[in-house]
């Protein structure tokens, strides 16, 4: 490797000749046994500050939150031959259990693990058989964010890295404002932590923010920007029924991928596996969407609706123009969104009161437990049924407590002892809904600020403002004119005409077998066992086909 084994790894295992910004002081800080909390900008290489130090220093666990996301980031290390694993429950029982026994004795050098994987204290033990040299806890602002995809183990940070035996703790994310650094600090355990912070400058994105009124309006306007803007593109809606609309609009000159949690985890693998390919340039989605896409030419971002954070819009955004390429990005500000937001926050804030309540019907139910649904518990707690998560949120937390095991789900869920108010986590305070509504008012202020977005966006994030004109927002430049200028010679965005897996998906006109005609309404199983369903356009009933058994032709709409 050299003098040099910093640079060595970096050259030999990573093939890239020198390093970016501050990522040898980062490493090199992190190499001496220090702690360091690291925002930097999404595709800025936050992944080699602890990639690097875990092959020259020792191995390295990484905390992240979605599996998905860890599974891309191992097979694009073991594609350069770095000894990489995962463990996560969509693995089998014993491949856990190989991959954690070659860890121990020092085959893999980066193990890629969730939080909850913590509570085995069978791999606890194991892990511990290694020095472990250094803990990564990727997506940090997970910690403090209660979302689609918030865990509440993540929020125990700090417990996991004292049972590690406290080594060396970085925290990486790409967005967080000076509280929520000073959250992350304490829930990670690393309240001294240096912070390493290279603003949030991405001068090739263009910030628009447009006022609508009238609703129709600022459809038409969306329809419109989604025929002439180029190349891929992502539309982020709040309301699943909203990206459904979409989607019917959108097929006339394109066929976009429809993404959110209501999907099977097949469905939504297939599409985020087809969009990455290129094999489709529109994805219509919630904020599920997003987390470890790592598309370097995404052309434009469009909110349809006000997100819940300038946190949120940041990030969202930041998917954009990776390639250093212009971009554009434009939030649709329409005054009667806020009142979505608002109510998603309600959802995703349960007060203490629902949580006593939750664990009291689980109770009560006992023995009975395996004839009632989500659903019932819903009902039975907070009188209704639909989107409230507030429910979900509470089974979370007595999961992660110990006083549930099991879900609803696979009819396993059961209680293992009475919840103490004591324990009770200080995140049901009301506090946390009151800082999710000033979260909300900031992307109001955001949007009707009168200054240049990317001083206010500094400002916000606790940089110095910087110049008072970034020349790349529309309080600085007309966005018609930096659409015109920027996208000169590139062609219209035309998603039909770009290459697609032959394979039907979900609102495809199809033709089964040359005789049967219908709307693809689901896409489920993979390989062999591939199917999709069918709603027939001569009866209107739904069929299932599997796909390996017939054959299906993509129709044109028109």
């Amino acid at each position: 490797m050299g003098a040099d084994p910093v640079l060595g790894v970096l050259r030999d295992r990573f093939g890239l000749q020198d390093f970016r910004g501050p990522q040898r002081e980062v490493i090199d800080h992190l190499l001496a046994g220090n702690d360091a909390l690291v925002v930097m900008p999404t595709g800025s290489g936050k992944s080699l500050l602890y990639q690097v130090p875990a092959l020259v220093q020792g191995p390295a666990i990484i905390l992240s939150p979605l599996i998905a996301l860890m599974k891309d980031q191992v097979d694009a290390l073991r594609a350069k031959g770095i000894p990489a694993s995962f463990v996560n429950s969509s693995l089998s029982r014993q491949e856990r259990e190989r991959r954690i026994d070659a860890f121990a004795r020092g085959k893999i050098s980066l193990l890629y693990v969730t939080p909850e994987r913590f509570r085995s204290k069978t791999f606890l033990s194991r892990v511990n058989d290694r020095r472990i040299a250094l803990l990564a806890v990727d997506e940090a602002h997970c910690a403090t964010e209660w979302g689609h995809d918030f865990r509440p183990d993540y929020s125990r940070i700090d417990g996991i890295r004292r049972l590690l035996g406290e080594p060396p703790t970085i925290a990486l994310t790409a967005t967080a404002t000076p509280d929520v650094q000073r959250e992350i600090r304490a829930l990670v355990g690393i309240p001294e932590a240096k912070l390493f912070h290279t603003g949030i400058e991405r001068p090739n994105l263009f910030l628009s923010v447009s006022f609508w009124q009238d609703e129709e309006a600022k459809w038409d306007h969306l329809r419109q920007s989604e025929k002439t803007l180029p190349g891929a593109g992502i539309v982020y809606g709040a309301l699943i029924k909203d990206l459904h609309r979409l989607e019917q609009t959108f097929r006339g000159t394109s066929r976009p991928f429809v993404y959110h949690g209501g999907l099977s985890a097949e469905e939504r693998r297939r599409m985020q596996e087809a969009f990455m390919n290129g094999e489709g340039t529109r994805v219509l989605a919630t904020n599920a969407f997003g987390m470890g896409i790592d598309k370097p030419d995404i052309r434009f971002i469009l909110h349809h609706q006000v997100p819940g954070s300038v946190e949120a819009y940041y990030q969202e955004i930041g998917r954009a123009g990776r390639d250093g390429k212009p971009s554009f990005c434009e939030l649709m500000y329409q005054e009667q969104d806020l009142a979505i937001q608002t109510q998603f926050v309600e959802w995703c804030n349960p007060d203490r009161r629902i949580l006593v309540e939750v664990a009291r019907r689980l109770e009560e139910w006992g023995t009975d437990l395996p004839h009632y649904d989500l659903d019932d518990l819903r009902r039975a707690v907070i009188g209704k049924r639909g989107h409230d998560g507030r429910v979900e949120t509470c089974l979370q937390w007595l999961d992660t407590l110990g006083v549930t095991t099991g879900s609803f789900e696979n009819r396993s869920l059961k209680v293992q002892r009475p919840l103490d108010p004591e324990e009770i986590p200080s995140a049901f305070r009301p506090e946390k809904k009151q800082r999710d509504l000033r979260r909300l008012l900031s992307m109001v202020e955001f949007a009707r600020s009168e200054i240049c977005r990317r001083r206010w966006l500094n400002e916000y994030f606790g940089l110095e403002g910087g110049p008072a004109r970034c020349g790349s927002c529309d309080r600085c430049q007309d966005s018609e004119e930096w659409i015109r200028q920027s996208f000169a010679g590139l062609p219209a965005g035309r998603g039909s005409a770009q290459p697609r897996s032959e394979e039907p998906q979900r609102g495809d006109f199809v033709r089964i077998d040359g005789r049967i005609l219908g709307t693809v309404t689901k896409v489920s199983g993979s390989d062999q066992k591939a199917r999709v369903e069918v709603e027939l356009s001569t009866s209107l009933q739904t069929r299932v086909f599997p796909l390996r058994k017939h054959r299906i032709e993509v129709l044109p709409k028109d």
